[in-house]
């Protein structure tokens, strides 16, 4: 499945955000989850990792969320880190939270009947992408090598 969103279409979606849940989040610094929540919040957003396995512990300065069901107030975006066997269970928890305009399906992550069944309820929905490597896309802020560590070498 090959999913293809405008730069228009997700810089609006990355401009509008400001909360965003995490699902899936790993407590492992080096799990792709972690980082990119990480990073997520450290470009301004306010993050809410969310694992039932971690609930109550915390991850980058911020409490983890056994569920969904557990966060109070809006949330803007759900970010899902599971398989993709996993999503209908989640996106059926996110649309009942309040404010949600956007499901964001990590790479690899695609389930075709949740998506419909999201934009159906007017939600904005994202398979396959990661928002973290969008938002530095958009900005400038990856190369040709997919990312820019500001430091030039001819160490091999």
């Amino acid at each position: 499945m090959n999913e293809s969103y405008s730069d228009v279409y997700l810089r609006g979606i990355l401009d509008r955000t400001k909360r965003i849940a995490v699902v899936g989040v790993s407590l492992n610094e080096v799990r792709p989850s972690f980082y990119v929540a990480r990073y997520l919040a450290l470009k301004g957003y306010e993050v809410i990792p969310v694992n039932p396995g971690h609930a109550g512990k915390t991850a980058f300065g911020c409490e983890v969320a056994g569920s969904l069901d557990e966060i109070e107030g809006e949330v803007d975006m759900v970010d899902i880190f599971r398989r993709s066997e996993h999503v209908p269970e989640v996106v059926e928890k996110a649309l009942t939270l309040k404010g949600l305009r956007t499901i964001w399906m990590q790479i690899g992550v695609y389930h075709e009947e949740a998506a419909t069944r999201a934009r159906a309820q007017g939600v904005d929905v994202i398979m396959n992408r990661c928002p973290k490597i969008e938002y530095q896309r958009l900005h400038g802020e990856l190369r040709m090598g997919g990312f820019n560590t500001g430091v030039i070498s001819s160490r091999l």
